[in-house]
């Protein structure tokens, strides 16, 4: 049977047929399944057909955090651990007009940082590491953001998810981070069953053909922020819903993709 077009597959999730959810109890017995890792594999064919989706939906991908260069980009990102984007952003503009350069933020102090930030989750403890790594950044790298992993997670509050957030988005590198968007898709789908972040991440890499990797970070954030919601995800609009192995939702545009693909 020949493959859909990348086009065709897109109409019914714009035009909101793209499935159906089923009940609470079936989706709760769905989730069970994902999180047990129940679910069938994709086929390579299948994985790429899902990139090719993502791709001609959204071209050019970008992360919600405001920010003009590497170094407010690490800020934002360690700022958005356990918030919003939205948060940070609101936060972050007065931040930023004092303090947009590791010196100038260590100059302008813990206390006056904490206030700025305070409306974000975990204010206290952030903005005691916005000044640890940015004496860091002056002391050991020229007050540069370095590219290199190591050297990243090296500084306070900086783990590996928001090491790939820079390395993909400052520097170019195809890296995936995962977030709870990410960990929730890759498992409710069945497109990366793991237990933890890093599995997830590990399958991610192995699985998304190298011409998607670059940009597969921010599509699935996308995704799992707007489409494949925590407690009821609208599959009605999902582009890849033929796709997904979900089991919670009846498909009623069913997939035909090749395995040569």
């Amino acid at each position: 049977m020949p493959r859909k077009t990348t086009r065709q597959s897109l109409t019914p999730a714009r035009e909101g047929r793209a499935a159906r959810v089923k009940g609470t109890k079936a989706q709760g017995k769905a989730d069970a399944k994902a999180i047990h890792g129940q679910l069938p594999q994709w086929t390579t064919a299948e994985i790429a057909e899902a990139f090719r989706r993502f791709e001609a939906a959204n071209p050019s991908p970008r992360g919600e955090l405001e920010h003009v260069d590497p170094f407010t980009l690490l800020v934002a990102v360690v700022l958005s651990a356990q918030a919003t984007d939205a948060g940070v952003n609101k936060a972050t503009p007065a931040l930023f007009a004092l303090a947009d350069t590791p010196g100038k933020m260590v100059k302008l102090g813990e206390a006056r940082v904490r206030a700025l930030i305070k409306t974000i989750g975990l204010y206290r403890t952030k903005a005691k590491n916005l000044i640890a790594l940015s004496s860091k950044l002056v002391a050991e790298h020229g007050g540069r953001v370095p590219h290199d992993r190591a050297a990243l997670e090296a500084l306070p509050g900086v783990g590996r998810k928001t090491a790939n957030v820079v390395l993909n988005v400052a520097f170019g590198e195809p890296t995936i981070a995962v977030d709870t968007h990410i960990f929730r898709v890759g498992n409710r789908t069945g497109l990366a069953v793991g237990k933890t972040p890093l599995e997830v991440e590990a399958k991610l890499m192995q699985a998304v053909p190298e011409r998607y990797r670059l940009h597969a970070h921010h599509w699935l954030i996308l995704h799992g922020r707007y489409v494949c919601l925590a407690r009821r995800p609208l599959c009605e609009k999902c582009i890849i819903a033929d796709l997904c192995k979900w089991p919670g939702k009846t498909t009623n545009t069913p997939a035909s993709v090749s395995s040569s693909a």
